[in-house]
């Protein structure tokens, strides 16, 4: 029996198959081993091609955040960088404020506005370690504190702001926060002075006087307002201590004040006494007493109806526990004046220091 022929015995050529199609003129042949490469050959040439196409994309990368982050830095030195704050991360420790302490009777309106509206204008601060250090917008940041004190509402617990990149010379925070006051009209010239004063006593600032530290604060101003800041900081060199309400001093009476003092010391003793003596609770008053000391007549002085003679007023302070007490006496009028709450305390205890108070004037 014969064996049978296995069907699939094939004879494979080992060498290329020659092929007779003719190559054109000014053609390279084929490379008959591009052909044949194996798969292990094509992975490490598509490895490395995916390899280099990775290494250009991570340097375009590192190209764009390199220029993302110079201007960055370039608009963080310009002030153009605004994020949301939170309220109490802001310190107003590290310039002494121009605005007066005694509370500004428009920010209600600005609270109003901030409520309905939000805020236009965002604050400007300084970042310093964790937090962040007031440069412009106390009365925005001031409005943005009572509305969350008041209404305990999230949005009012973050303030847009400005950062600056910090360590800009002080000189030049100070001129950023007055250059801005500089334009609004309710900044009176007595504030601008004392912000003069302070700025020239501060250690850190190296500046002589307060001529020169008006000159340097107030270079933006024209020479006649810097010459009326000058004559104000010198009356408060006068009578600064005696004022309850400095910012509310009239220009022209400022200046009329301030040259009185310069021609007779003795005005300067007369204002301080009857600023103590009255005792003033508000602006007017104030400036009521300090006109009469150019006209020479006092409320408290104008001739009494017949019959009736002035009895002297007794002036003094006395230094307690609690604090200082303003004490004034006269015709059976007995006035303490304190920062004690006397709304607040029991009746009793009241009547029982009143008891002791004349059971030792009796004794």
């Amino acid at each position: 029996m014969s064996k049978k022929r296995r069907v699939f015995d094939i004879d494979f050529p080992t060498d290329p198959v020659e092929v007779d199609t003719p190559v054109p003129a000014g053609t390279e042949e084929p490379d008959v081993r591009e052909t044949r490469r194996g798969p292990m050959a094509s992975a490490i040439q598509e490895n490395a091609s995916a390899l280099r196409e990775r290494q250009a994309a991570e340097a375009a990368i590192r190209d764009e955040n390199d220029r993302l982050a110079h201007d960055f830095v370039r608009m963080k030195k310009q002030g153009l960088i605004v994020d949301l704050v939170a309220i109490d991360a802001v310190s107003t420790t590290k310039l002494t404020r121009d605005r007066s302490i005694t509370r500004d009777p428009e920010l209600d309106e600005l609270k109003i506005s901030i409520r309905e509206l939000g805020l236009s204008n965002p604050i400007r601060v300084e970042q310093v370690g964790e937090g962040y250090e007031l440069v412009q917008g106390f009365r925005r940041l001031t409005a943005y504190r009572e509305l969350f004190a008041e209404t305990g509402d999230d949005r009012f617990a973050k303030i847009p702001a400005g950062l600056m990149s910090s360590g800009e010379a002080l000189d030049g925070l100070y001129r950023r926060m007055v250059d801005e006051n500089l334009v609004r009209r309710d900044i009176s010239f007595a504030e601008m002075a004392a912000l003069a004063r302070a700025y020239a006593a501060d250690p850190e600032t190296e500046c002589a006087n307060v001529e020169e530290a008006v000159a340097i604060l107030y270079a933006s101003a024209n020479r006649q307002k810097r010459s009326y800041i000058r004559h104000f900081a010198t009356l408060l060199d006068h009578i600064g201590g005696a004022l309850k309400f400095p910012e509310a001093i009239p220009r022209a009476l400022g200046l009329d004040l301030e040259k009185k003092f310069a021609d007779d010391a003795a005005a300067v003793t007369r204002a301080k006494s009857r600023l103590a003596a009255a005792m003033s609770t508000t602006a007017e008053a104030e400036i009521e007493v300090l006109r009469s000391l150019l006209t020479g007549v006092r409320k408290a002085e104008k001739k009494a109806p017949a019959g009736k003679a002035n009895k002297l007023k007794t002036t003094f302070r006395m230094t307690v526990p609690a604090g200082t007490v303003r004490c004034a006496v006269q015709d059976g009028r007995l006035e303490l004046r304190s920062d004690m709450d006397f709304g607040q305390m029991e009746k009793q205890k009241l009547e029982a220091a009143l008891a002791a108070f004349f059971a030792e004037l009796d004794s």
